[in-house]
């Protein structure tokens, strides 16, 4: 008994295109031709091909089948392989089921870090941009800490006020909302230690940590906001002189003529919700 391509594909429940495709890899021997040129398989292809069939079906990579069915190398030994890539691959489901789970229970960005969609639900969306860089740029205690904070500290009016705050605003509104959170960020620091010198917790290092959060605080918020996050860490570190000092350059700035702008000198700080955890005296978007 002999098949042609396309019956020897059905017999085996695939396709020619795969059947061409196992030729192409090595891994079905060509059949004999006939002499108008049609391939004519035998049964040891359809047993190799329901072989190949099979394997595929078990989730074995192509690049694997050859070995698996090859006496020389250890077949168990490659099948255990695959099944712990197998389990490996259905945790790593499972984990992202739970996460979308968790997404769509909270009505939260898809875009917040792993494990976040609880505690980031209620972020702005330049919070939640500095939060995926955050992942990125330190250890997972620290972003574990992070987490903590921002479930212990719900969202308040002073928040929404700082996202909201535009790049214009008067400096007394700057001023007030500085005052309104230097006591959260004083607390921050004082619970978790490393917010004094964050760069402990990065892994590429201090400066590399410093260099990057410092560009996403520059490009997400306006200066009117870092401003506000850098008055809280000033006054929240007991830093009253640096404090007067931004004070008398913000009076400069004022002044007629001087082509400064008044938020360009207090460029320093960080968002809103988010920032505040990651505003401590010496923090990388806590610094002038």
């Amino acid at each position: 008994m002999a098949w042609s391509t396309r019956e020897l594909a059905e017999l085996a429940g695939t396709t020619v295109k795969s059947v061409r495709y196992y030729h192409q890899l090595g891994l079905l021997d060509e059949p004999a031709r006939l002499a108008n040129g049609y391939k004519q398989y035998e049964v040891r292809h359809l047993v190799r091909l329901l072989q190949i069939t099979r394997l595929t079906d078990l989730g074995v990579p192509l690049a694997q089948i050859e070995s698996i069915g090859s006496s020389v190398d250890d077949p168990a030994g490659a099948l255990r392989t695959i099944d712990a890539e197998l389990a490996a691959t259905i945790e790593r489901l499972q984990r992202i089921r739970a996460e979308l789970a968790a997404i769509l229970e909270n009505r939260t960005s898809a875009s917040l870090p792993a494990g976040f969609a609880e505690a980031g639900r209620d972020l702005s969306e330049a919070d939640q941009s500095l939060l995926l860089i955050w992942s990125k740029v330190f250890d997972e205690g620290a972003m574990d800490d992070l987490k903590q904070m921002l479930i212990d500290s719900p969202r308040t009016a002073a928040d929404i006020e700082l996202d909201d705050l535009t790049d214009d605003a008067d400096r007394e509104t700057r001023r007030r909302l500085g005052e309104q959170y230097a006591p959260v960020l004083a607390a921050a620091t004082e619970r978790y230690e490393w917010l004094g010198a964050p760069g402990a917790r990065a892994p590429r290092g201090a400066a590399f940590a410093q260099q990057t959060v410092t560009e996403a605080v520059t490009e997400l918020y306006n200066g009117a906001q870092r401003e506000v996050l850098y008055r809280a860490s000033l006054i929240g570190s007991g830093k009253l002189d640096d404090l007067a000092a931004l004070e008398a350059a913000l009076d400069a700035a004022e002044k007629p003529g001087s082509g400064v702008e008044a938020t360009d000198v207090g460029d320093a700080g960080g968002g809103s919700e988010l920032s505040r955890a990651s505003s401590g005296p010496d923090s990388e978007d806590g610094k002038r």
